[in-house]
């Protein structure tokens, strides 16, 4: 409300200020012999006699026409017709002000006009002119600053939005990975492994990132891999016999930020699409490079399903390519499935992050 108040007195004594320079270059000529200081503070009473027909005709256009949001069915008649009456009366205040005070002091010697003389139409227009100058601005002014704020308004709803569906996918991807992990603890269990202890231990380690750190917007490239070194143990324990994975890194900076979660579901992917369903030895290799902030990362999986090329992206491709799209406005995701390999290649400029 205060700033509001400031907003229209500043408005006012800019209109107020400009109107007195008119009046000044107008009567000047008139009281050449008078000092310019008293012929402003003159110009300055004039422009304030004709200032009540500018404001009542100004606030009443802006709450007609700015104050209240368009709607599909409003009688445009109707508003057209409130104006015109609005105006009149403003250009007869204009008019009465002008003839019976601004005149006989510009002019003493001339009687009062009469009412042909008062409400002729040239000097009628010029009203106008004067009136609509003002109030035309104001309300200009008011549409202009209802778009910023409307814009702005629905630049926010949109990243809420935005905000909301990314806190989704995160949730979504974590019960998709703990579904996995438990089932390899499962397998482990049934098999009476000696190594069920140490997969217990290393998944309690990752849900205790889920919970601690995978609602962070950002954390360090370095804890991100260090989740994909666990879940590669994980599952290093769980098909020792017939698993041969690489996992090569090439980091230039370990606490560069990177969203969490991001490439998880890729390691995911290729353990549960390449070990899972093929009964044949399993090779998977996993390359994170990182420079200057610039990702690339490669996971490439072999498998023995041949489907002439056809990608099915379950729950967690699909989760993670959006996550992408909300998180970074510089990425690119490759996901090819030849006869033998299924590959996956992620290059994600991490300094775009922010794009919300």
């Amino acid at each position: 409300m205060k700033n509001k108040f400031y907003r229209h007195l500043t408005f006012w004594l800019a209109t107020s200020i400009q109107g007195t320079l008119l009046e000044y270059a107008w009567i000047h000529t008139v009281y050449n012999n008078e000092p310019p200081l008293n012929i402003i503070m003159q110009a300055a009473c004039f422009n304030l006699v004709l200032t009540p027909s500018r404001l009542f005709f100004t606030y009443y256009a802006l709450n007609t026409v700015a104050g209240k949001p368009f709607k599909k069915h409003v009688n445009a008649w109707l508003i057209f017709f409130k104006l015109s009456v609005a105006l009149l009366i403003a250009v007869a205040l204009h008019r009465l002000g002008s003839a019976y005070y601004i005149i006989p002091h510009e002019f003493p010697q001339r009687a009062l006009y009469t009412w042909q003389q008062v409400f002729s139409l040239p000097w009628m227009f010029v009203a106008v002119l004067d009136i609509g100058y003002v109030a035309g601005i104001a309300v200009a002014l008011k549409l202009f600053r209802m778009q910023i704020i409307s814009l702005k308004n629905e630049k926010e709803l949109m990243k809420d939005k935005l905000e909301t569906e990314l806190k989704f996918l995160k949730n979504q991807i974590n019960p998709h990975f703990l579904f996995n992990t438990l089932n390899n603890i499962y397998a482990l269990a049934r098999k009476k492994s000696n190594e069920t202890a140490d997969v217990v231990v290393k998944l309690a380690s990752l849900l205790r990132f889920m919970l601690y750190e995978s609602a962070k917007d950002s954390i360090a490239i370095s804890e991100e891999i260090k989740i994909l070194d666990d879940y590669v143990q994980l599952e290093k324990i769980r098909y020792s016999k017939r698993l041969e994975v690489s996992f090569n890194k090439q980091i230039d900076d370990y606490n560069q930020l990177i969203s969490p979660l991001i490439l998880l579901p890729f390691v995911e992917n290729a353990f549960k699409h390449g070990v899972n369903d093929t009964i044949d030895a399993t090779v998977i290799a996993i390359d994170v490079a990182l420079n200057k902030g610039r990702l690339a990362f490669v996971v490439e999986n072999s498998h023995n399903h041949p489907d002439n090329g056809r990608i099915n992206e379950h729950i967690g491709l699909k989760n993670v390519r959006r996550q992408l799209e909300l998180t970074y406005a510089d990425f690119s995701l490759n996901i090819t499935n030849l006869e033998q390999t299924f590959l996956v290649d992620l290059k994600v400029n991490l300094n775009s992050n922010g794009k919300l």
